[in-house]
């Protein structure tokens, strides 16, 4: 079923409007984040804190930009996949400054930069923080913080497209173009229906992960500003301590499972909902994510165990835990893995490219991609003893079409030039060589936590603020998964070159004006 010519004209504006498509979606973006900020301002007067009114007037302020922005601009009758590419950016850029607003008026930041960086990687799902201490925050504004992750754990941008179903032609790819991995799956034959889907499971995950985490022990705050950042696998916390301040096994064996259900595709949870039972063990991809977790758990045990003097019920607690957070790119804490062995870190930091699942919401590279390229590297080696053969990548029974893996093999150079790059850069702006790469590296694969004085135990201060603007880049592109981070700049680059030539041209003019104004009064 579509949406007719008819459901089109009824949602048409009656005004002059301006056609776009950014700043349309923005617009709806800001208002639910205004509500959110809403939210948070109520808990604030719960907890009987001083900054009721500066997170209203924040919501205000965001409310009033949405709406002028909503009722300014409408849908473009028709739009090229580079203007899909840009509303998401847009909107992604939209909502990460809003949602810095209340940290702002609140105080609660030292400066706008600091203030818009931890906005960045909340709505990022990346975590990664500069609030210290964390303690010492207001309580509303500790709410929004957690939920900012929660805002971006399925995107803004979904979450626009089921209040919109009059999007008609293009929604699949707006859907798409944010939709973590290589591809989307559509659910039902209406995207708006999708996104709608795709959010009952999200919201009813949420919910579950509340009840649970306060049956566990969790105060009700706590079990509900966890359970947003564990369902978006986003890792901020509370507390300076992350998850260790509860120092419950009990507590950290529950979200190890909600982390692993946070990075598994949400078609399969929808499908175990409704079709099959058995969808999980069906997928080949689902059982390569549950052995994945299972071997560096055990690896990392086994090594932090004979390297680092615990006792062996330790070492499997904190390396489950561990792998959990990091393939799950949650990024919670519980102990400094910074600590431990050289060989334990690069198998954390291995988890911290790969990712979890496509179709969730865990960052990375994402295991789907590292598995064809595992298969293509196979192939293109036995390739060499037979030049001849027919020798397609496969995923379980599925042939894998050779333009998708030449995809997803220029997604991965590209993806690790990227982290080489941010490497190079946060180097050449004062960073050491641990925290340059354990920073790059896991802010394209918004992770949270990095290496050397950026770990676990420590936060994102370490970087100098010119650094932290570069880190703030590249979580937009790790979480945009860098195409259309990639297509803003390009067009902001030809409407730069547009615009110096229509400037050159028009100087030009004007000068061959003055000559001839020159020449007739000569």
């Amino acid at each position: 079923m579509t949406t007719t010519s008819a459901d089109t004209a009824a949602f048409a504006p009656r005004s002059r409007r301006v056609p776009n498509l950014a700043a349309h979606i923005s617009g709806a973006a800001l208002l639910f984040v205004a509500a959110g900020i809403v939210v948070s301002a109520v808990v604030e007067a719960g907890a009987g804190g001083d900054e009721v009114a500066s997170m209203l007037l924040g919501a205000g302020i965001v409310a009033a930009v949405g709406a002028v922005l909503w009722r300014t601009t409408a849908l473009p009758r028709k739009q090229s996949a580079a203007a899909t590419f840009t509303a998401v950016g847009a909107t992604w850029v939209a909502a990460a400054i809003a949602g810095s607003v209340p940290f702002v008026l609140s105080g609660a930041f030292p400066t706008l930069d600091a203030a818009v960086f931890e906005s960045v990687s909340g709505f990022t799902g990346t975590g990664s923080t500069v609030l210290d201490p964390i303690e010492d925050a207001p309580r509303g504004i500790l709410f929004w913080r957690s939920m900012t992750q929660w805002y971006g754990g399925t995107g803004m941008v979904v979450l626009a497209v089921a209040i919109l179903p009059f999007l008609g032609i293009g929604g699949m790819d707006l859907l798409r173009a944010e939709a973590p991995g290589p591809s989307a799956d559509r659910l039902a034959p209406r995207v708006s229906e999708t996104a709608k889907r795709l959010w009952f499971v999200y919201g009813g995950f949420t919910i579950v992960s509340m009840v649970v985490l306060a049956i566990v022990g969790l105060s009700p705050f706590d079990a509900v500003t966890h359970a947003f950042t564990v369902v978006s696998t986003g890792g901020l916390s509370p507390y300076n301590n992350s998850i260790a301040a509860f120092d419950s096994v009990v507590v950290e064996a529950t979200l190890i499972v909600l982390m692993l259900f946070g990075a598994t595709n949400f078609t399969l949870h929808w499908r175990f909902l409704t079709v099959d039972r058995g969808s999980y063990r069906h997928s080949p991809m689902f059982r390569f994510y549950a052995q994945v977790f299972l071997c560096f758990t055990v690896a990392v045990t086994t090594l932090h165990w004979i390297h680092d003097d615990v006792s062996i019920g330790t070492a499997i607690r904190d390396g489950a835990f561990n792998v959990a957070t990091l393939l799950t790119s949650t990024g919670f804490g519980t102990v400094d893995y910074i600590q431990w062995s050289g060989a334990a870190q690069l198998l954390l930091l291995a988890l911290m490219i790969s990712g979890g699942m496509a179709g969730s919401t865990a960052g990375g590279l994402k295991l789907i991609r590292v598995r064809v390229l595992f298969h293509f590297a196979r192939r293109e080696i036995t390739r060499v003893r037979h030049p001849r053969g027919v020798l397609p990548v496969r995923l379980g029974n599925d042939v894998i079409p050779d333009r998708t893996v030449d995809r997803v093999v220029g997604y991965a150079l590209l993806y690790v030039f990227i982290i080489l790059v941010g490497t190079l850069g946060l180097a050449i702006l004062g960073s050491g060589v641990p925290e340059s790469i354990g920073g790059a590296v896991s802010m394209m694969g918004n992770m949270g936590p990095g290496l050397g004085d950026s770990g676990p135990a420590s936060n994102f201060l370490v970087y100098s603020r010119p650094a932290r603007v570069l880190l703030m880049v590249m979580m937009f592109a790790g979480r945009l998964e860098i195409f259309p981070v990639l297509v803003i700049f390009s067009r902001l680059a030809r409407r730069g070159r547009s615009a110096r030539t229509q400037a050159t041209d028009a100087a030009r003019r004007s000068s061959d004006s003055w000559i001839d104004r020159l020449r007739r009064t000569g």
